[in-house]
C-alpha cells in the first residue's frame, strides 16, 4: 500500500528541496487550489528549496506572471522551469543534433499565446507546405481534440516533417473538464510514423536542468510532487528522485474521487501498479 499522508510535513525532513508540478497541484488552469499559498509559505519557513516544473508549452516568465494573477506571490517559491522554456533553449542553442538539423522555417501548431517559445529566435513561421518542421504547442482551442488535426498531420507526414513537441502531456483537467494537450497530438503523429521529439516530463533531461537551478546535488534529498503517474512520478523516478502523488488531480476519476476526497487505498495501489510506478507517499491535495 502507498502511505496516504495529510501533507508534506510528514516527509519534509527527508528532503532539502521539492520539484513541484503546477497544473493539478498548484492550480486547475483557472484558479489556485485552496491552501496552496500557505503550503508554499510553510516550505519556505522550513528552509526547503522549491522549483515549479511544468509541461506548459510557453516560457517560464509566462508561468510566473500567471501564478501572480492566481495570487501566488513570487517570494513563495525559488525557481520556475517549463517544457516550453526547455524547447526555447534547444531552439536557441541547436546543440542537440536533432535541433541542429531542423532548418529555420517552422509551422506553429498551437495558439498565439505560445509564440514566445520561438519569438526572438532566427526562425520564420510559415504554412505547412513550406515548413521544415512542426512546432507543436497544443490545440488552438480548448474544445479541440486530436481528430481535429488529423488532416494536418497527414499533410505533414507526406512531407516527412519532424515534430518538436513543447508539452508531452496528453491531457489536463481544467476545472473538472479534460482538455487535450500537445502530447496527444504528438502521440498520434508518432503512431502514424512521424518523427517526434519532446522536451519535458518525464524526460530525465529536463530534471537535470531543474536540479541545476535548484542547486541541490544529492538527488536523494529532492522530492518531486505531482498529480500524474505517467509524467510527474515516472519522470521523478527516472531522474533518481522520490515522488509524492497528489490524488485529486488527473487520476481523480480513475480513483472515483473528487478533489479533496481520500482515495480507497486498494484502488490507489492498483492504479499505481497499472502505471508501473510507486510513489513514496500520496496526499489528497497539496498541503503542509
Amino acid at each position: 500500500m502507498i502511505p496516504l499522508v495529510a501533507g508534506l510535513a510528514a516527509v519534509a525532513d527527508r528532503y532539502d528541496g521539492f520539484v513541484l508540478d503546477l497544473w493539478g497541484v498548484i492550480h486547475d488552469g483557472v484558479e489556485a487550489y485552496p491552501g496552496v499559498a500557505e503550503t508554499l509559505a510553510e516550505l519556505k519557513r522550513a528552509g526547503k528549496r522549491t522549483i515549479m516544473l511544468s509541461n506548459a508549452p510557453r516560457r517560464s516568465g509566462a508561468l510566473i506572471e500567471q501564478l501572480g494573477k492566481l495570487g501566488i506571490e513570487r517570494s513563495l517559491y525559488d525557481e520556475v522551469l517549463s517544457s516550453g522554456e526547455a524547447v526555447y533553449l534547444e531552439l536557441a542553442s541547436r546543440a542537440d543534433p536533432v535541433f541542429a538539423g531542423l532548418g529555420d522555417r517552422l509551422y506553429h501548431l498551437g495558439p498565439e499565446r505560445d509564440r514566445n517559445v520561438y519569438e526572438g529566435l532566427p526562425y520564420r513561421s510559415v504554412e505547412i507546405e513550406a515548413a521544415d518542421f512542426i512546432l507543436n504547442t497544443g490545440p488552438v482551442d480548448l474544445s479541440e481534440s486530436v481528430a481535429d488535426y488529423q488532416d494536418l498531420l497527414e499533410r505533414a507526414l507526406a512531407r516527412r516533417l519532424p515534430m518538436i513537441c513543447a508539452n508531452p502531456d496528453h491531457v489536463v483537467i481544467r476545472q473538472g473538464k479534460r482538455i487535450t494537450c500537445a502530447g496527444a497530438i504528438a502521440g498520434r503523429y508518432s503512431d502514424m510514423g512521424g518523427m517526434v521529439v519532446e522536451r519535458g516530463k518525464p524526460d530525465p533531461a529536463i530534471y537535470d536542468v531543474a536540479l541545476a537551478r535548484l542547486g541541490i546535488g544529492d538527488r536523494r534529498r529532492v522530492c518531486a510532487v505531482g498529480d500524474a503517474l505517467h509524467t510527474d512520478i515516472r519522470g521523478g523516478r527516472a531522474a533518481g528522485l522520490d515522488a509524492v502523488l497528489v490524488t485529486g488531480g488527473i487520476h481523480a476519476d480513475e480513483l472515483g474521487i473528487r478533489w479533496g476526497e481520500a482515495p480507497d487505498p486498494v484502488r490507489l495501489a492498483e492504479l499505481a501498479r497499472h502505471h508501473g510506478e510507486t510513489p513514496v507517499a500520496a496526499m489528497v491535495k497539496f498541503a503542509w
